[in-house]
């Protein structure tokens, strides 16, 4: 492998790891795509994917600190958003009451799936930064979901480079797949959602 291989490799490598910790912040960043794209580029690299993935959870971690922490001291920033946005304001609230009334082990769960829903990372992060409650317990699920999620898009990624023999095609079956999970995880959310409120 010539170093210009190397070198493209460690660049998207470094941009996939940046959106996963950004995307807390801004949901639309495509960080699953961007970390399949990083698989596939480094998918002959020995033990690339195990790095990677560890990177990617990493990251994920992170962001979710840096916004937890953000919501619990009251950034300025993070208030205008929920005050400018009455949507995403009365979504954190919905999850705060969930996380409230559900067993420990429901919430944990909450937390996992929360990774595989549009945007649920960071109506997360805000409930628990706008609770009442320390945030220990949820930063230790926090790091579960992180590895839990990192696993399954490296997982993805890398299988799909090894069953398809070109990079584009990998990449829109790769990104495919994980929008169809991603999708029928929320659809399954939004269904709970309402029989819970019937």
């Amino acid at each position: 492998m010539d170093i210009a291989t190397v070198i493209g490799s460690s660049w998207i490598c470094a941009l996939a790891l940046c959106a996963v910790l950004g995307d807390a912040f801004l949901p639309f960043i495509p960080s699953g795509t961007l970390v399949i794209l990083a698989v596939l580029k480094t998918s002959q690299i020995s033990g690339a994917p195990v790095v990677l993935g560890l990177g990617v959870a990493l990251a994920s971690f992170l962001g979710d600190l840096l916004l937890l922490r953000l919501a619990r001291r009251g950034a300025p920033s993070v208030q205008r958003r929920l005050e400018h946005r009455p949507k995403l304001a009365a979504s954190v609230a919905r999850v705060q009451q969930a996380l409230d009334e559900r067993t420990t082990g429901a919430a944990a769960a909450m937390v996992v799936v929360a990774r595989f829903v549009p945007a649920g990372r960071t109506v997360l992060d805000l409930a628990i930064g706008h609770s009442p409650g320390h945030p220990h317990r949820f930063l230790r699920w926090s790091a579960v979901a992180a590895l839990v999620w990192a696993a399954y898009i490296v997982t993805l990624g890398w299988l799909n480079s090894h069953w398809f023999d070109t990079a584009w095609l990998s990449l829109a079956v790769s990104c495919a797949a994980a929008t169809a999970v991603s999708t029928a995880i929320a659809r399954i959310v939004r269904r709970n959602r309402r029989l819970a409120a019937l």
